[in-house]
């Protein structure tokens, strides 16, 4: 009878952990890239009563006895994974043309300070550029390559966006009066993002030129990212980082779409289905108790009557 006491204390707590997440995804539901979880259970060890006997007859004998299973009783549940749900959520036209949605695989590279020691990934693409000319994503610097290093034959390496840094490493530029060079200064209404990634920017002049190309990194099991807020993920040994970031559309890479945000992969009618359950699950293991509690109440009784 304890047994199914503690059974149900395991159940209501793996329930209670069901809620946690299924709260939290419809808390999200309007969140930029975000993706839902689940919860699977498994049981726990099981209490071998009496073990599995073999037959003594043979197939060919009228003697002997047949073999038995073992005897066994459950000790519980327990929560064996909250994995991430990495569907493609729906994209939503919000006519900014900073704004980029993957269409596939991959993720936006973004680092703290701009160095490639300190990378975080998101599939929020909902970018800004500050009055330095950097191309950010929630305080983030957006990580990319150079139009002249992409373009070599070996892997590109990985550079903050700073527009005014890209057309100067692209051989751009402007020029003053009297023919002296000077800085051209470039701001959100100069860029142009593009479906492969590209970064082209309008010149003073009307001219435009590529100075550069968004990055994107694969993963061969997204699901082992960890979440650490503000809709980033940070690699883990179980992630399983490709080793080269690539362009969009290259190296099996989706495609950007400018102008769109990817929205949240959480469906309402299933969490809301997911809920219920929870509930009502949580309620039965709750009743085991209660029975448990009023049989133990019957048996100290006994010495009374």
């Amino acid at each position: 009878m304890l047994r199914s006491m503690y059974a149900a204390v395991s159940g209501m707590q793996a329930f209670e952990t069901k809620l946690d997440v299924v709260g939290n995804n419809i808390a999200n539901v309007n969140t930029t890239g975000f993706k839902a979880s689940r919860v699977d259970f498994s049981d726990l060890m099981s209490q071998v009563m009496s073990g599995a006997t073999a037959p003594t007859a043979s197939a060919s004998s009228t003697t002997g006895l047949g073999g038995s299973n073992p005897m066994q009783v459950g000790l519980g549940v327990q929560v064996a994974a909250t994995p991430l749900l990495f569907t493609q959520g729906a994209d939503e036209n919000t006519g900014n043309p900073l704004d980029c949605a993957i269409n596939g695989d991959g993720f936006f590279i973004v680092s703290p300070d701009g160095q490639t020691t300190d990378l975080y990934y998101t599939r929020a693409g909902n970018f800004t550029v500050d009055g330095a000319g950097n191309l950010m994503l929630n305080g983030m610097r957006v990580m990319g390559f150079s139009a002249s290093s992409s373009g070599g034959t070996g892997s590109p390496s990985l550079v903050p966006i700073n527009l005014d840094a890209l057309l100067s490493s692209a051989g751009g530029g402007g020029s003053g009066s009297g023919g002296s060079s000077t800085p051209t200064q470039l701001g959100a209404a100069d860029l142009t993002i593009g479906s492969d990634g590209s970064l082209t920017v309008t010149l003073p002049d009307g001219s435009t030129q590529t100075v550069g190309y968004i990055a994107l990194q694969r993963f061969t099991n997204p699901q082992g990212l960890e979440k650490v807020g503000n809709s980033l993920y940070a690699n883990t040994v179980n992630a399983g980082m490709m080793s080269q970031p690539v362009k969009p559309r290259d190296g099996g890479a989706g495609e950007l779409a400018p102008g769109m945000l990817e929205m949240s992969n959480v469906d309402l009618t299933r969490e809301f289905t997911e809920m219920i359950i929870a509930q009502r699950g949580f309620d039965a293991n709750s009743k085991v108790i209660g029975t448990d509690n009023a049989i133990l109440n019957d048996i100290v009784n006994l010495k009374n009557s």
